[in-house]
């Protein structure tokens, strides 16, 4: 559920039609964001109050920011896009949230940004207790400001993927071209975000005119009516399901 004021008070925005200035003002209001950034900030302070300044504190905090890339790779490929979690009835509603809303209409700005539900436990796990072995609680506050305000970072390079105008940045339109063909051609490879190093390892990186075939389930991610007979509840959630591309949008 989005936030109740400013850019976020019952509107619905599609980066399509908004400008970058625009993008930064809603992007700032977001609920998650700030969220983010306040438990960054609040981390903070007990990381400098109780870390004991040493090397260990540097690991700590490179481990979070280092790994970050690996483990969005890994929960994009094997859990975002698996399909175990639309045939569970409790499981369906955060899937059809976290991703499949996404990939039905990728300008949506609403469901851009990950559920808070899912990413703070998730940024915790993945770094709170690395730091806690290193240095205790300064360790592991370190570490988890460290992730959240990856997350941020993350969290806006993806905004401006999605953003209708094209980067004079070269590594940046590199970015958008290749999360593009992720969305809209085939959404088995090309899984970074701000980072296509683990995708380049695990052979899912990969350019357009490599694969000429579009596939049928970059839209739906093999939720399709079929599907939907045997394992209704994403279904039921979305009030029926559309074309696999409702939006009728092509790549950028």
């Amino acid at each position: 559920m989005v936030g109740r004021y400013g850019f976020w008070n019952n509107k619905r925005y599609s980066l399509e039609k908004m400008t970058l200035r625009e993008l930064i003002g809603a992007y700032f209001q977001y609920y998650a964001i700030n969220v983010y950034l306040g438990f960054g900030l609040l981390n903070t302070y007990y990381a400098l109050k109780y870390m004991s300044y040493n090397f260990y504190d540097v690991i700590a905090v490179s481990v979070a920011i280092v790994t970050y890339p690996l483990a969005w790779y890994l929960l994009h490929r094997y859990i975002l896009h698996s399909k175990f979690l639309f045939k569970n009835k409790w499981t369906a509603k955060i899937w059809k949230r976290v991703h499949f809303d996404h990939h039905q209409d990728p300008h949506d700005l609403s469901v851009l940004f990950g559920a808070l539900s899912s990413t703070l436990p998730t940024i915790f796990l993945l770094t709170a207790p690395v730091g806690w072995w290193l240095d205790g609680l300064g360790g592991a506050a370190a570490a988890f400001a460290s992730g959240l305000f990856t997350t941020c970072f993350y969290e806006f390079a993806h905004c401006i993927q999605h953003l209708s105008y094209k980067p004079k940045n070269k590594m940046l339109d590199l970015m958008k071209k290749r999360h593009m063909e992720h969305h809209f051609h085939d959404e088995s490879g090309n899984f970074g975000i701000t980072n296509f190093f683990w995708d380049h390892v695990f052979k899912t990186y990969y350019l357009k005119s490599e694969r000429p075939k579009k596939s049928p389930t970059v839209h739906n991610l093999g939720y399709t009516q079929k599907v939907a007979e045997t394992y209704p509840w994403v279904a039921e959630l979305s009030g029926g399901l559309g074309p696999d591309n409702p939006s009728g949008r092509k790549a950028t």
